[in-house]
């Protein structure tokens, strides 16, 4: 019914919106069906999933049916966590500063990208296009210990992958909420323009500068800026340009 709602609301001002589905990942099958239909019956351009289902990773066995039907259409996974339930419940993240979410959700991404990244399902489903939320979390930042962790301790490698961890990261795309030029500049430097799309995660008032920012990142060509701002989310979303 969401989805059916979400592709009327689209379809009535095509002009301006392109949705992504919900599916019900806990029941990867069911879930690879939902995302079919959305493509192909509703014109959805993907779907929207957590970091984790259940405290189970997405990279699990269990969700290859899933992703190979999302490599197959096509369509766009948006990956948006809702904290980390496990921290939560210890508490850690209680106490001033809201940490559950400032600390939690880009926390949450950069375990799901890391996991998806060292159990091979990059090297599996070349062809998906996973968008990350908070920017990739804290993984572009830090990018180098991801491939120095496997020089250092080869025996918690054991899976063989057809390249350096970090270089997984150009392979996936991210959206721009790093909130400062500087943070846009290493992201870029990082995973490169064409991986970015703009992010501004409306209705929360997180930044009111989400596009200034971009415009004024120092060594971003007029190309990569029109690319961040919207030419790699049409690209992503199947958009024609109007």
């Amino acid at each position: 019914m969401q989805n059916a709602k979400l592709a009327e609301i689209c379809a009535a001002q095509p002009d301006r919106f392109v949705g992504l589905a919900s599916v019900a990942l806990q029941y990867p099958d069911l879930a690879a069906e939902q995302l079919e239909v959305a493509v192909k019956q509703l014109g959805l351009r993907g779907a929207l999933i957590g970091g984790s289902v259940n405290g189970e990773e997405l990279s699990d066995q269990k969700y290859h049916p899933f992703w190979a039907k999302a490599e197959q259409l096509g369509a766009l996974i948006f990956i948006h966590p809702q904290g980390t339930a496990e921290l939560n419940a210890t508490g850690r993240l209680k106490g001033n500063g809201g940490l559950d979410n400032v600390i939690g959700n880009p926390l949450e991404t950069t375990i799901a990208l890391s996991h998806l990244i060292f159990e091979g399902m990059l090297d599996d489903y070349p062809g998906l296009k996973i968008c990350a939320a908070h920017a990739g979390g804290y993984l572009p930042s830090y990018a180098a210990r991801s491939d120095q962790g496997c020089v250092t301790f080869p025996a918690r490698c054991t899976k063989t992958l057809k390249k350096k961890p970090s270089e997984y990261l150009r392979q996936l795309y991210y959206d721009s909420m790093v909130f400062t030029p500087e943070g846009l500049r290493h992201l870029v430097a990082e995973v490169g323009a064409s991986q970015i799309v703009l992010g501004t995660d409306y209705p929360f008032p997180w930044t009111k500068t989400a596009v200034d920012y971009i415009l004024g990142t120092p060594d971003l060509s007029d190309e990569e800026r029109v690319a961040i701002l919207g030419g790699n989310a049409e690209r992503l979303l199947a958009v024609k340009p109007t």
